[in-house]
């Protein structure tokens, strides 16, 4: 294992609650009569992509305006107040990183181990979660980072992680991804990189064939995981445990 590559919402920090009060707060501002509740939104997000997310719903309620002429135009002005929304809540640091994502972030980097993150979230929603929890200089952390503006074509398609892979220099198979939801580990294993799965409540009910592992998140000292998944011995995802997951030995040591 010679890389990480991180996914984001969802996956370093449980995001989806933030977005859609920030869906929400962007349809009252712009007098639109929609509101997503959990359950709407959790089918939403089979659809990847805030603005794709969208269309896709403008199409399911009112398929004849959704044919309008304008409708680009109005998406994109929708998504940007939405953004803004996001940001407001998110960018002050209200919203932790999930368990053991600090803590694997700065194993990886004293071990000179390359992290990159490939996801279809915009950059400006990257700036507003990261900042906070890892300081304005976060981008340095990185060796590559691939979302929503470089990469047009979301997941599950295999192109963001694609991506990555050419920025890093790296094969497919040198690398392990660590995603939430089955769109992101389908976009991960298309790209032939093996992947270790964290879902949350939105994401619980995918479906995760062919992942390493289904954990319920990668564990601190202060927060570990349940003994039954593992082992009594070892409680949280650090980078020899990843790298043994790698390579097939899950249970080695336990």
């Amino acid at each position: 294992m010679k890389a990480l590559i991180f996914d984001v919402d969802g996956t370093l920090a449980d995001t989806e609650t933030a977005h859609l009060q920030a869906f929400n707060a962007a349809f009252a501002e712009v007098g639109l009569d929609w509101c997503w509740d959990e359950a709407l939104y959790t089918r939403l997000l089979k659809v990847a992509g805030g603005k794709e997310r969208l269309m896709h719903y403008w199409r399911m309620v009112d398929p004849e305006e959704a044919r309008g002429c304008k409708v680009k135009e109005t998406i994109d002005a929708v998504h940007a107040i939405k953004t803004r929304h996001y940001a407001e809540r998110v960018g002050a640091g209200g919203l932790p990183l999930r368990p053991g994502i600090a803590r694997l972030i700065a194993e990886a980097g004293q071990a000179g181990m390359p992290l990159a993150i490939a996801t279809t979230t915009t950059p400006a929603n990257l700036d507003a979660l990261l900042q906070a929890p890892l300081g304005a200089d976060w981008r340095r952390r990185f060796a590559a980072i691939c979302d929503a503006g470089t990469t047009a074509i979301k997941k599950p398609a295999p192109d963001v992680y694609l991506a990555v892979l050419d920025r890093l220099g790296l094969e497919a198979g040198a690398c392990l991804a660590i995603e939430d939801s089955e769109n992101g580990l389908r976009a991960a294993q298309a790209a032939g990189i093996p992947t270790v799965v964290t879902p949350t409540a939105y994401s619980a009910h995918d479906r995760f064939d062919g992942a390493l592992l289904v954990l319920p998140h990668l564990g601190d000292p202060g927060e570990p995981m349940p003994r039954h998944l593992l082992g009594a011995d070892h409680r949280w995802a650090d980078l020899a445990a990843l790298s043994r997951w790698h390579t097939g030995n899950l249970f080695e040591g336990h």
